[in-house]
């Protein structure tokens, strides 16, 4: 029986780096085991903000591999400055208060110049080449994956111009995430990437969102059938890690200026000042992006000298460090339109072995996750007693080398079981 062709339109692919490309990396891993042949197009020369080398290895050799040539207007503001430009583009949105005249600049343009986002140069050739290449190879099926919300509107184009399904897959929402008032937009522009949403979301045969949150919210604007899949996690070839010997609160992924837990840090300090103990033994481990206000901020409360920052490191050193640390950290930013983001670091968090402290909003999509595995603890910004309480206890846990978990219910959010999910879907 012949495997049924499937084209996955993605901006994201290694040798990216990042949250960005784990989903459709492992898709199209796992397509193939379900009689699925996956050909993925993506940009020949892009600007990636992170780059992981390492992961190239990881690239199924059963997937066909498309590139057509990408115009990046980053590149060009990169010759004004590089480091504000690689920030912006990664998502490092500096404190509004805090912004230089140049950031700010850089801001108004992506939101309001950029229409929906900085790979909207790439919307018209794509179509041109994929057009063509669809009806040459007898492609009736194909997958756009946003953010940048830019191959929507390549999938849109083709659905209107070719007899074929097509799928919008939302790693992210739209309007409704939470930098998005941060791009300084007019009227117009605002009002522009509304109209853009909509008619991607009501034009595609099916919306794949990755919360229930976001599927409440597109529910608002679309009839169209919305499923949920989300991230999850893949068998890593990693050794096993003996634990660090200090008490290591690890946070791992980019840690933006909004994603500042003051409670954290409040219940670090007094913890230190309290416990003797606790001070020769805490060690606050960062990997990734970090942005200044949060460094600012672990210095305001004199915790830069337990406090390593290591950087971006490729993705198989940052599950080394996952199984190794003592506690993870997953911090979202305290607002309304991010209790629908369910980061892709939680379900490796989750297979980890080692507890999760979580902060966020009221109501997140993934307190629910991570209390239904029983992975950890999540804590709203206004629970720092609780939170200093449960730091205590699995410190005193760790010291009686008894600090673990007992996760349930898992392997629903295998990568394998997801593209199972995937499948019966797109079949």
């Amino acid at each position: 029986m012949a495997m049924k062709k499937v084209l996955i339109i993605t901006y994201y692919w290694p040798p990216a780096g990042g949250p960005g490309v784990q989903r459709w990396l492992k898709f199209v891993k796992y397509l193939p085991d379900f009689g699925v042949q996956p050909i993925v197009y993506v940009p020949e020369n892009p600007t990636y903000p992170i780059v992981d080398t390492g992961l190239l290895e990881e690239v199924s050799d059963k997937a066909v591999i498309l590139k057509k040539k990408i115009v990046e207007p980053y590149q060009l503001a990169s010759f004004f400055s590089k480091k504000s430009t690689k920030g912006i583009s990664s998502g490092i949105i500096p404190n509004q208060k805090k912004q230089t005249f140049l950031q700010k600049s850089l801001l108004w343009v992506r939101g309001n110049i950029f229409i929906p986002d900085a790979r909207f140069l790439w919307v018209k050739p794509s179509v041109h080449y994929l057009k063509k290449y669809i009806l040459e190879n007898e492609i009736d099926t194909i997958i756009t994956s946003g953010p940048p919300h830019s191959l929507h509107l390549i999938g849109l184009q083709l659905k209107q111009e070719l007899p074929i399904k097509w799928f919008a897959d939302f790693r992210d929402p739209w309007t409704t995430i939470g930098y998005h008032s941060a791009l300084k937009l007019s009227a117009y522009a605002e009002k522009k990437h509304k109209v853009l949403e909509r008619k991607v979301l009501s034009n595609a045969d099916t919306i794949i969102v990755t919360s229930n949150t976001t599927k409440t919210e597109f529910q608002a604007i679309t009839s169209k059938p919305i499923e949920v899949i989300t991230n999850g996690y893949d068998v890593e070839n990693v050794e096993k890690q003996p634990l660090d010997e200090k008490f290591t609160l690890a946070h791992i992924g980019s840690f933006l200026s909004d994603r500042n837990p003051k409670i954290l840090w409040e219940s670090l300090r007094e913890l230190i000042l309290e416990n003797e103990l606790f001070a020769n033994h805490f060690q606050l481990k960062l990997i990734g992006k970090v942005s200044q206000e949060i460094l600012d901020s672990i210095s305001g409360y004199n915790l830069e000298n337990h406090c390593d920052n290591l950087g971006y490191i490729s993705h198989k050193e940052a599950i080394e460090h996952q199984r190794k640390s003592q506690v993870l950290l997953l911090i979202e930013i305290d607002s309304e339109e991010t209790k629908s983001i369910i980061p892709g670091k939680l379900f490796e968090y989750m297979v980890s072995e080692r507890p999760i402290i979580a902060i966020g909003p009221t109501a997140s999509d993934f307190a629910e996750i991570i209390t239904s595995t029983n992975t950890g603890v999540f804590f709203t910004y206004d629970e720092k007693e609780r939170l200093k309480q449960v730091l205590l206890s699995y410190f005193e846990l760790y010291l009686e080398k008894n600090l673990k978990v007992h996760a349930v219910g898992l392997q629903q959010y295998s990568r394998k079981s997801l593209t199972a999910k995937l499948t019966a879907l797109i079949k």
